[in-house]
């Protein structure tokens, strides 16, 4: 076992270390609710289990997906409420999560040097049309990088299996044993298999982070919510002064690092995006940065989607703050026309 990696018996390890709790009730059974590291996660001697409520290949970030239940987060705006908000799932322990990956490692058609152990070099590869497989040949926006044999059809489309191991949905990084384990079993057949966390960041103390760098966790996906305090605790439940930090925290530890924020309009809008690109160029301005459009979900239904002009406005301001990989993401939500798509296309 991991050094320092103790069953924790329930109790709230953030504020044990000086953080506040996390926004992390949960619902089960009905109308009851309780923490989400007591509800989707619990131990059986010295192992812990996590609810977990699929495990598939993604697309389009082309690698294994592991969907957690639970998380100490009550985002206004999660795309996957129903699941972390709500209990869901079924037990899996980190050596059925090590049984998972070596299954995994069997249909791997891709092998990613660690440097691109990201959701955002996926998008380099392939854009999931499966047109080499199905017609024969490679569709006008088609990157070249792969052979037809290296596509392969999932439950969500056409594309590689990359080898990545990622956790996502719900987030208890608070409670770092079960990763720190399930790590330790996907590491350990030494296939050159990479852990990808996509994460709040919110239970990301120095203390995990450094029993996350020990146990060969590579990657993080940090998905920071807003930029100002307040907009953060109301879209969240939470602080983000520590999370802030993290990029920092996280590239001096040497783990490999991507940004995402969300584009919410009325809420996380360009000006916010713009500061969080700043902070992240000044610790390296070679970090991934995607900026993703929000669409209309769970407490925020009323809210609407940005359109081009909004997204195409924080892609230059981000740039401009000497950024220099950034993609936009999800944009069928803000291309209508050919022609808005013609028009990304040559601008980016």
């Amino acid at each position: 076992m991991t050094e320092d990696l103790v069953n924790p018996k329930g109790r709230c390890r953030l504020r044990e270390e000086g953080f506040g709790p996390g926004s992390c009730m949960v619902g089960y059974e009905g109308e009851q609710v309780d923490r989400a590291c007591k509800v989707t996660l619990r131990w059986e001697g010295d192992a812990p289990f996590r609810l977990i409520t699929s495990a598939h290949l993604s697309r389009p970030e082309h690698y294994l997906s592991i969907y957690q239940s639970g998380c100490n987060f009550a985002c206004k705006k999660c795309h996957s409420w129903y699941f972390t908000r709500h209990a869901s799932g079924g037990w899996m322990s980190p050596k059925d999560i090590g049984v998972l990956a070596r299954d995994y490692a069997k249909t791997i058609t891709y092998w990613e040097p660690r440097q691109r152990a990201t959701s955002f070099h996926a998008h380099d590869l392939c854009v999931s049309c499966g047109s080499c497989v199905t017609e024969k040949k490679r569709s006008s926006y088609c990157p070249g990088a792969l052979e037809p044999e290296q596509v392969i059809l999932s439950a969500q489309g056409w594309g590689p299996a990359r080898n990545i191991i990622a956790f996502t949905g719900g987030d208890l990084a608070c409670q770092p044993e079960f990763y720190c384990l399930a790590s330790e079993e996907i590491k350990g057949p030494g296939k050159d298999l990479w852990v990808l966390f996509e994460t709040n960041g919110y239970g990301l103390t120095p203390k995990n982070l450094d029993r996350f760098k020990a146990s060969g966790i590579d990657a993080f996906w940090l998905d920071i919510k807003a930029h100002d305090e307040a907009i953060h605790r109301r879209l969240t439940g939470c602080s983000n002064e520590q999370i802030l930090r993290l990029p920092y925290e996280i590239k001096k530890r040497d783990f490999v690092l991507e940004v995402l924020c969300l584009f919410i309009p009325g809420w996380v809008e360009t000006d916010q995006i713009e500061k969080i690109a700043r902070i992240i160029s000044a610790v390296d301005p070679q970090i991934p940065f995607t900026i993703l459009a929000f669409f209309p979900e769970y407490q925020l239904k009323d809210i609407p989607s940005p359109n081009l002009e909004q997204m195409l406005e924080a892609y230059k301001r981000v740039k401009d703050r000497g950024l220099k990989n950034v993609r936009l993401g999800n944009i069928g939500i803000f291309v209508r026309t050919e022609e808005e798509f013609e028009l990304l296309r040559n601008l980016l």
